[in-house]
């Protein structure tokens, strides 16, 4: 599985930005589909994932800022970030987790918000 992400860039703070992840194979739906991000100098931090099943989850620190989903017609995740602040500014990655368990990670795209 190979994912490749998009849509990040340079955005003021208050402002709105929506990622996206795209998957290669053709068991797309039978897997979970997330993102992490990492700030610069921290360690890497969940932010959400989306379930095979549909089940959603989010890390609690975004407050609902911060909205997952998935299209398995495009073998595709989203992120959309709202209210963005400052210490959203990270490399966002998208990983996916197999129906084995194997995990695949993008490249990362770049989040800068600036203050």
């Amino acid at each position: 599985v190979q994912l490749v992400e998009s849509g990040g860039g340079l955005v003021q703070a208050g402002g709105s930005l929506t990622l996206s992840c795209t998957a290669s194979g053709s068991t797309f739906r039978l897997g979970d589909i997330g993102w992490y991000r990492q700030p610069p100098g921290k360690s890497r931090e969940f932010v959400g994932i989306a379930r095979s099943g549909g089940v959603t989850n989010h890390a609690a620190f975004l407050r609902g800022r911060f909205t997952i989903s998935r299209d398995n017609a495009k073998n595709a995740a989203y992120l959309q970030m709202s209210n963005l602040k400052s210490e959203d500014t990270a490399v966002y990655y998208c990983y996916y987790l197999d129906s084995l368990k194997f995990e695949y990670w993008g490249q990362g795209t770049q989040v800068t918000v600036s203050s």
